[in-house]
Order: structure tokens, then sequence, then C-alpha cells
């Protein structure tokens, strides 16, 4: 609370401060120092650009103003010059506002730093030996600027003293000062053997132990472990501000009671009634006088009452914020630890990390000069082989030569032709020995190693950190989740601030019948529709995401129910090239004369189901034929005369139940233009029954049908339809006709 009870100017606690017009508060004595004297001709210009000639005389009074008021302007003039050397003074004609928008130059206004931080207009003094206003300018008046929000407010006749005293601030103030003073009185230190304590100079906030001077250097040194602890000065008393001082700050009067306020213009009258359009107190003799006429003026109590209301009212909401702040403060804190402690944690496994891989290079080096050592070695090897064979091939050469040389120069010719033959062959043979490649190195002096570095460099120098977390809980898009017939639509999305890569998604679906869970979509995106799906169910969904690192964990489980009833039309995608559909794929006829078929988009597999069709022409008799089919029916003849449709074909006076070409069950009654046939395909039973104009026509067609089924129909040209869906299953039902035998 401290920072309120602050000056903007000096940036001590408030000395009698005032209110100025913005509702902004400064001391009396500041607001001396911060009033500028303004030639009325130079009233919209900024400071900056005021003329440089002498001021007006001081005490000149303002037009209209009687003796007192001029007196009143002179004597404050002459305070303020006495404290800030010479400002403007407060004569003006009227109080005026100015804001940034009014002249232009609002927000232009030069500026000083106050102590507190806030920038104020600072005096402009009149130039030594100003005597008199240069001629050709007007009167002059006195302004100032709001310290805060920089808006100016001229003076009036009475200066300064036309600003109300903000009492109930100067109140505070004096209970604040008087708290604050005990606060330090009471503080004690908490470790003294003295009695009593001496009082505390400084409070360790770590320890949360107030210390004198002397205990402070005995029980808690700058050093080791205390080193890093902060020592402020001892806080206030919690009870502060409190104290005994009298708030109002109208002091006690003879009797001993808190003197009531009085007005500003008539001393002798007290504030009794409130304007809402001055937004100020006024008294009776205000009211008298006609000032506040026709204004809105309402009486001070209840006023008092409203706005304390209206005060408590936003110190609530402000309020909630401050715990939320206070809140929010907590989680930041523990912020702070969390990150800390997984900082320490990322650090040591990151040098368990480096460590493993110098680790593993070594050991990888030492494979490596390993075969690099039996290469050298088996190369030395071959060598020396080669070596000790050439010596000795060398030696016994060498011998057989020198032989052969001490053989010639013998003079028998006898006994040279004895050994000659033997001695030829063995030099011949010597000679076959020293082959081609016998005097060549079986090795080379170079290794015939290379060792790539460059991947291992490159991925050194990338080596960087990844997210190698789960990916977080998926979030479900409820509001984007929906169901249409037998298809649901599913969406969902990360969290806000999640960082974690994600590589995509799985969705899972049960069975519609409380069974288990199965993939049903594995991909990116984060909208799937499944079409297919049993009618009248409950389907459970959930999804959960992956990554490299593996699979996180599911998301809620979303329960979407199917349409209780099918809704669908014919299907253009699979209808036969002669079909010609129309009224939004509802109403099907034929360009030929020949049979042809059309399905529907849905597909049954569960479940009871209705479907009319409405005869909307009918000429020269033809056969249409109703019924169900699997998708892959042959679709250029009647409908059931292959082994993948079940159908009833009818004419005008009665029908056949039809499957592989099969005739079955002739009935009585057939069909015209106007004529409505409905199919009911019951799944639960497994079979099929058909009705005209309401009317159950023949017994249940078919039994023991099983599978995945759409509606089916073919017609030629001779006939139109229109397909009606939605339909509620029939609760009564007629007698059917009897066959005619």
């Amino acid at each position: 609370m401290e920072e309120e009870l602050k000056c903007p100017v000096c940036g001590s606690l408030f000395r009698e401060p005032i209110i100025l017009p913005c509702s902004h508060n400064v001391c009396l004595p500041c607001a001396r120092t911060i009033a500028v004297q303004t030639p009325e001709s130079e009233q919209h210009l900024p400071p900056l650009l005021h003329s440089r000639g002498p001021a007006p005389p001081a005490a000149a009074a303002a037009p209209g103003a009687g003796p007192g008021a001029a007196a009143g302007s002179a004597a404050c003039l002459d305070s303020e010059s006495a404290a800030g050397g010479g400002g403007g003074g407060d004569h003006a004609d009227k109080l005026s506002l100015h804001s940034e928008t009014d002249s232009g130059y609002g927000s232009y206004t030069p500026s000083l730093k106050s102590p507190n931080g806030v920038r104020v207009l600072p005096l402009v003094p009149a130039p030594p030996g100003a005597a008199a206003a240069p001629r050709g300018a007007g009167p002059a008046s006195s302004s100032l600027t709001c310290p805060q929000c920089h808006r100016s407010a001229s003076l009036d006749q009475r200066g300064l003293r036309g600003f109300q005293r903000n009492r109930l601030l100067e109140a505070i103030v004096q209970r604040y000062q008087q708290g604050r003073a005990a606060a330090a009185a009471a503080a004690k230190c908490q470790l003294c053997d003295r009695s009593p304590p001496e009082p505390a100079a400084v409070l360790c906030e770590q320890c949360e132990v107030l210390y004198c001077a002397a205990c402070q250097l005995r029980c808690h040194p700058a050093r080791g472990p205390f080193a890093k602890h902060r020592l402020v000065p001892p806080p206030a008393h919690p009870g502060a501000p409190g104290g005994g001082a009298d708030g109002g700050g109208g002091g006690k009067g003879a009797g001993g009671g808190r003197k009531l306020p009085t007005c500003a213009e008539h001393d002798l009258e007290n504030y009794s009634m409130y304007c809402v359009s001055c937004r100020s107190p006024v008294c009776y003799q205000c009211l008298e006088e006609g000032k506040h006429s026709k204004h809105d003026v309402k009486a001070l109590g209840a006023m008092w009452k409203q706005h304390k209301a209206q005060l408590s009212q936003a110190l609530n909401g402000v309020s909630d914020k401050a715990k939320e702040a206070k809140e929010f403060l907590v989680q930041l804190k523990n912020l702070l630890q969390q990150i800390q402690e997984n900082g320490l944690d990322y650090e040591a496994c990151l040098v368990a990390q480096c460590d493993a891989l110098v680790d593993a290079l070594t050991r990888q080096k030492a494979k490596l000069l390993t075969k690099v050592t039996k290469e050298r070695e088996h190369k030395l090897k071959v060598v020396w082989d080669q070596i000790n064979h050439c010596t000795l091939k060398l030696r016994q050469s060498t011998g057989l030569m020198e032989y052969c040389l001490e053989v010639i120069k013998e003079n028998d010719p006898s006994g040279f032709l004895q050994i000659s033959d033997a001695l030829i062959k063995r030099v011949q043979v010597s000679q076959e020995q020293w082959v081609k490649g016998a005097l060549e190195p079986k090795v080379s002096a170079e290794f015939d190693l290379t060792l790539d570095s460059e991947p291992l460099l490159q991925s050194i120098h990338q080596l960087d950190f990844i997210q190698m977390k789960l990916p977080p809980v998926p979030l479900l898009q409820l509001e984007k989740c929906c169901t249409r017939n037998n298809s649901v639509t599913l969406a969902w999305r990360m969290p806000p601030l999640s960082h974690n890569p994600v590589e995509g998604y799985i969705l899972e679906l049960d069975d519609g019948d409380g069974g288990q869970f199965r993939e049903v979509y594995v991909g990116k995106e984060t909208l799937c529709t499944i079409d297919g799906l049993h009618f009248n169910s409950t389907y459970n969904a959930r999804v959960k995401a992956f990554n490299s690192s593996g699979v996180g964990p599911y998301s809620k489980t979303v329960i979407l129910q199917t349409s209780d009833v099918a809704w669908f039309t014919f299907d253009p995608s699979s209808a036969h090239r002669d079909i010609v559909l129309s009224n939004d794929n509802q109403t099907a006829t034929c360009n030929s004369y020949d049979d042809r078929v059309v399905l529907g988009t849905a597909a049954f597999s569960k479940g009871v189901h209705y479907w009319e069709l409405h005869v909307d022409r009918y000429d020269n008799h033809p056969d249409p034929a109703f019924g169900i089919a699997r998708i892959n029916v042959v679709k250029d003849m009647m409908l059931g005369k292959d082994d993948k449709a079940w159908a009833m074909y009818v004419d005008n006076n009665r029908s056949w139940f039809m499957h592989c070409n099969s005739h079955t069950n002739r009935t009585e009654g057939g069909v015209s233009k106007g004529a409505t046939v409905g199919v009911l395909l019951d799944l639960n039973k497994h079979n099929l029954t058909f009705y005209i104009n309401g009317q159950q026509q023949g017994p249940p067609a078919f039994e023991n049908i099983e599978g995945v089924f759409m509606p089916a129909l073919s017609l030629n040209r001779n006939v139109q339809v229109t397909l009606h869906t939605g339909l509620e299953v029939p609760q009564s039902v007629k007698q059917p006709k009897l066959p005619n035998n």
C-alpha cells in the first residue's frame, strides 16, 4: 500500500494532498513547484515554445476578481517564488481542463522524471529583471499539469486553494506513519540474550529470523552456507498501518470529538449534499447561491453508501484477481523449482549419453585397431615367408652356379661329358624356378583399410536435442463430433502449449454392442468419418496419438448414437447408366425398355428398417421389382434374377417373389399409378416383407437372410418411382391377402 501513499512528484509520503481535476493526487508543496505561468496569448502553445520575454506582474488580479482574490493570488505567487524559484501565478478567469486532444500539444509537454519514476512538468522561471509583460501580450494565467496523466488544469482566482484537500488520504497517511513507527519500535531481535531484546536491524528471508547487528554478526555471518541468504530491513508490523490515530484528517476539536469537514468556499458550512455533475460534495449555501441549480444533487450520506458499495464490489473483483495472481505466483515458483530439477536431470542425462557415446567410440576404436594389427601381422608374415623362400632359392642357385663354373674350368673332356647332361638339366630346372612373378612381392606395403568417419562426424555435428517424450492426451472436440444416419464423425486436437511431436493418431471404435475396441483409422488427420455402422446403435470412440517414442494415453471416451431410422436416396454412382435420377436423387426413371437396377445409398446389416416407394407413372403394365440386393448385383436385368438380389416384381394384377431367377408365392393385387410399395427388412428375424398400399402382400417373402443389404429397385421406361425414407416401422399390420390358388 505504501506506493499508493507516495506523491508522484517527490516520491515521499503525501503532505497536504490535493485532488486534481483528473482525480489524481499531489502534495500541495509539489503543486506549487510544478505550476506554470502562461500568457493568455500563448496558452495553447507547449511550454518550450513560450516567449522568453518578461513575465506579467505577479500580483495582477484576474478580471472580475475582488481585492481579496488579488491579495490571495499575490500571496500564493510569493510563496511559489520562495519555494521553487518563481513559477506561474494563480491568475485565470476560470478553471479549464485540457486533455491531450484539446490543443494538439498535450502530449508534447516537456517533463522531468520525479524520484517516483513519473514525468512531471518543470517550473519555467521568469527571466531575470522581468517587470512587465511585452507589448501586445494578454493577461497571464497559471496552469498545472498532472504528473501522472499529463492533463493540464488552469487555476482560477483562488489558485491552488481551488483544489479540494484529500482529507481521507491525509488521515490514512497519518495512520500509516504512526503504524510504521510503532512497528519499527516493536521489531525486536529474536536471538538476543539481553532483556529487553535489542531492536532488530535485519531480517533473513530464508531463515525468517530477526537479528540485531550484534546477533547477525555472531549467528548469521555473510559467509559459508549463509552467503547466499538475503538480509532485508525489518518488515512493518502486521497491523500497520493502524495505531490509534484519528481518521478523517480534520484533527480533534476542543471537545475531543472529530471535526466535521467544512466547505472550501464557505468555512462555516459543513458538507451535506453531493453534486453528481461536478463530482464533489457541496454545502447548503452552495445550493442557495445557485451554482449547482441545474446539476444532479443527491444526499451526501446516500451517495457515500452507494459509492462504498460500488468500491466494495470492485474490490471483490480485484480480490479475486489478486487471489488468482497469488496462485499463479505459487505456480511460477513451483515451476522454477521444477525447471531447476529438470535442468539438473537433463544435464546428468546428457553427460551419461555423451559418456556412453565416448565409451562406444572407444570400444569401436579398439576393434579397428585390432583389425589393423591383424592386417599388419599378416603382411609381415607373407613378406618374411617370401624372404626366406627367395633366400633359400638364391643360395641354391648361387651354389649351382659356382659348381658349374668349376666344372667348366676342368680340361677332362670325358669326365665333363659324363656329368654335362645332368648338369645342364639341373641348370635349366633352376632357371625355370624363377618364373614370372617369383621376384615380385606378394603383398603391398599399403593397407587396404579405409575408415569412413564422415557420417559419424556429420552425426556428431548434428547431435542436438529432440523431444523424445510420448505425445499428450488428445482432446476430443465434442462440438464437431456428430452422427448422420449410420455414419459418425469425430474430431480432436492436441492440448495447447504441447510441444511434443505427433506423427499420427489411432482412432478406435467398439462394435456398437459393448464389445471390444478396434482400430478404424490410423493417420495424421484430426477429423475422421466412419460409414457403414449399424442403425439405432450406441458406439464408444476414443483416440490416442503416437510418435517415435511410442503411443500416448487414450483420450476420454465419447458416446455416439446412430439414427433410429435410415435416411437415404438412390445412389447415382452405382446405378445403371440408363437410370435417370431427379428430385435430389429420390425419383428414378429409365431410358431403356429393358429392366435396369438402381441401389440405395444405405447399407443394412442389423436392426429393422422400413421404406416406401411411390409409383408416379405406370404405363403399359410393366413389371417393376422392389427389394434388396448386394452391392455387386447385376444391374442390366430384372432385380432377383441373380443370386445377389431378393425382390418382389409386380404388374397391375398380381405379384411374385424372385431370387436366383426362381418365382414363388404368386399373390393377387398389383400396382397402378399412385400406388405405394413398402419394404420391411427385419434383420433381427432375418426376413423380408412387402406391402402394397399399407397392406401386407403375401407371406414374409424371404427368411434366413444374413449379411449386408442395400435397398434396390429395377424398372424400365414405363415406370417412375419416388423413394420415401426415414419412416417408422409399421406398428399395426393389416391381414395379408390369401394367395390365389
